[in-house]
């Protein structure tokens, strides 16, 4: 390494020193949560994390958007989760109808994304802050993704059977094609590309009947948008399991364009003042433009909302050197509480390590001299459902131009795994693990 690299570095963490704000415990949100209030202003914010499984990630974007909630007016809480799941813990949220009488949520892999305590905690507390509100002021909580292909053709039936028994058996000839592949969508993916057969027409059609009944006045309100949004769905997840044939970079397009198209339905309906607070990990709202991901074709939720909503979106990634995280070795495999090694030398982390501070805000929003010593390429690891310590550097290490990626970065030094929810085989439920109905 020669004398210039040494000395830009040793700059850069002089700067990120003096620049970074120490945050207080989380569980100080009379101090806490109002250190974000210079982003209540906007539009949208999106909350990131490093890892799908990280405590201290959950507990502090639960106590920033109890902030933006309380103060700002934020009423949409928006997250990396399937609509299905998401919308039962929407009706305990919002104390509608039926919302103790579903079955459990979140019941597949990874189960410990959202069935955690520290997720529990935070739906709790929105639904007492709610129980105060009336219903047009309360906030709802709303999921983006859209791996519940059967999840949701049962909830575009069940809507169906209840609201109109003719169109029901319509839809059911039409998502007839895909019944085959129930619990199996990726083997209806490989089927269609191999034979050229796909289910395509048959779930555009049924998204577009759902459709004209809108247009025609056979809409109801809150149960009409939320089968709407599952047929949006299906039609969604259908193209996304054939696309994972087709290349990756195509179907993490598909899944970050559907998870935007779903926020702006989500705002769209609630009126023109609407404002939402997003949660997904890093590789979601961080401007996908300013990484490896964006060289290589990719883009993603936060780089969309980037390019709509300019400054009206606030984008704050987090990171974190070394701790516990709850991950699995491979998909569908058990969730062990693993070791996070500590950060590369040439990384982002490693540069905040460096700074000195264990836990803090730094935003470069509108710090111009800053976000310029930012605007170079530098490792940033991203750690999913899964983790693999030992191949690290190759599967969880990017580069990333940090001030283009983010507006500002939450960072604790060191970290814990978030604590799971027993299973439906472990608990008959109570008030442990309500609302999640395990």
């Amino acid at each position: 390494m020669d004398g210039t690299h040494d000395r830009r570095g040793a700059d850069l963490v002089r700067a990120l020193r003096e620049a970074a704000e120490p945050l207080p415990p989380i569980e100080d949100e009379a101090v806490f949560g109002p250190l974000f209030d210079r982003f209540g202003e906007a539009k949208i914010v999106l909350l990131g994390e490093a890892s799908h499984g990280t405590s201290e990630f959950y507990r502090a974007r639960a106590a920033i958007t109890r902030r933006l909630v309380e103060a700002h007016g934020f009423r949409i809480v928006a997250v990396e989760a399937d609509w299905p799941d998401a919308a039962r813990m929407d009706r305990f949220v919002r104390l509608r109808d039926g919302a103790s009488e579903d079955g459990e949520a979140f019941a597949r892999f990874p189960r410990w994304m959202w069935r955690n305590a520290e997720v529990a905690d935070f739906l709790r507390r929105l639904r007492g802050w709610n129980e105060k509100r009336p219903a047009e002021d309360r906030v709802e909580f709303r999921g983006l993704d859209l791996y519940s292909l059967h999840q949701s053709i049962d909830a575009v039936l069940e809507y169906l059977d209840r609201t109109d028994r003719a169109a029901a058996e319509e839809a059911r000839e039409r998502y007839g094609c895909l019944t085959p592949y129930h619990g199996r969508p990726e083997l209806y993916g490989a089927v269609a590309t191999r034979t050229g057969k796909s289910c395509e027409d048959a779930a555009i059609d049924q998204l577009l009947a759902m459709l004209e009944k809108q247009l025609i006045g056979g809409a109801d309100g809150e149960d009409f948008f939320d089968a709407a949004q599952n047929a949006r769905v299906v039609q969604a997840a259908e193209t996304y399991y054939r696309a994972m044939y087709w290349g990756a970079v195509e179907s993490w397009n598909l899944r970050d364009r559907h998870m935007y198209d779903t926020l702006r339905q989500v705002l769209d309906a609630r009126g023109p003042g609407a404002k939402a607070v997003v949660w997904a990990h890093n590789s979601h709202i961080g401007n996908a433009a300013a990484t490896d991901m964006g060289r290589a074709g990719e883009w993603n939720i936060g780089q969309l909302c980037r390019e709509a909503f300019g400054r009206e979106a606030v984008l704050i990634g987090f990171g974190t050197d070394r701790g516990t995280v709850a991950a699995a070795d491979d998909w569908g495999e058990p969730m062990e509480v693993k070791s996070v090694t500590p950060s590369l030398p040439d990384s982002w982390e490693r540069m905040f390590l460096e700074a000195g501070v264990p836990a803090s805000l730094t935003s470069w929003r509108d710090d111009e001299a800053l976000a310029a010593m930012l605007k170079r390429d530098r490792l940033e690891r991203a750690i999913g459902v899964i983790y693999r310590p030992r191949t690290e550097r190759r599967s969880h290490y990017f580069d990333a131009e940090l001030s283009s990626q983010f507006d500002a970065w939450v960072w604790f030094e060191q970290t814990t795994a978030v604590t799971p929810l027993p299973g439906a085989d472990e608990s008959e439920g109570g008030a442990d693990t309500f609302p999640f109905g395990v």
